[in-house]
């Protein structure tokens, strides 16, 4: 266990860092399985309108709970798969 005051606080900070964490990524994830899904009904504007959604997630959690590379290849993907729905 931490002895000073500034390790427990870092201790207290970090917890609540990984508990945020988390959940945005949880709910990028859950996004994207929404806009796969969406994307595989062949509804083009209900795969839209989720794709839209699972984009500003993705975006917000960009450099912070992800790489922003990754942020924007999960985004092409996601676009070019609602581009072939016809």
């Amino acid at each position: 266990m931490a002895n000073h005051k500034s390790s427990k606080k870092r201790i207290l900070v970090t917890e609540k860092k990984n508990r945020v964490n988390t959940a945005r990524r949880s709910a990028v994830k859950t996004e994207i399985k929404k806009a796969v899904k969406a994307i595989g009904s062949g509804d083009k504007a209900v795969a839209v309108t989720a794709t839209r959604k699972a984009e500003s997630k993705i975006m917000k959690s960009a450099g912070k709970t992800m790489p922003k590379k990754r942020a924007a290849r999960k985004i092409s993907r996601l676009s070019k798969k609602v581009n072939k729905i016809a």
